[in-house]
């Protein structure tokens, strides 16, 4: 197993907490929500429901508009 002080080509290697938050404030979640599926929960990249969204059109929509990149999870 490589360790954060374990080196390759010159360059550092990335801890599992920083791998983790790496793209975190650049991020949102996109899912199914509800127990019928007819909406859409917008997430944080670590987790943290943050909105809702009628359809995942609109919720999206939303994501870009606060400047993140939106990514489905099925």
């Amino acid at each position: 197993m490589m360790t954060p002080s374990n080196k390759t080509d010159g360059g550092r290697i990335m801890s599992s907490n920083e791998l983790a938050m790496w793209g975190l404030p650049e991020v949102a979640f996109v899912k199914r929500a509800g127990k019928d599926g007819s909406g859409w929960s917008i997430h944080a990249a670590d987790g943290t429901q943050v909105g809702t969204a009628p359809s995942r059109d609109l919720a999206f929509a939303a994501v870009r508009q606060h400047e993140l990149e939106p990514v489905s999870v099925h």
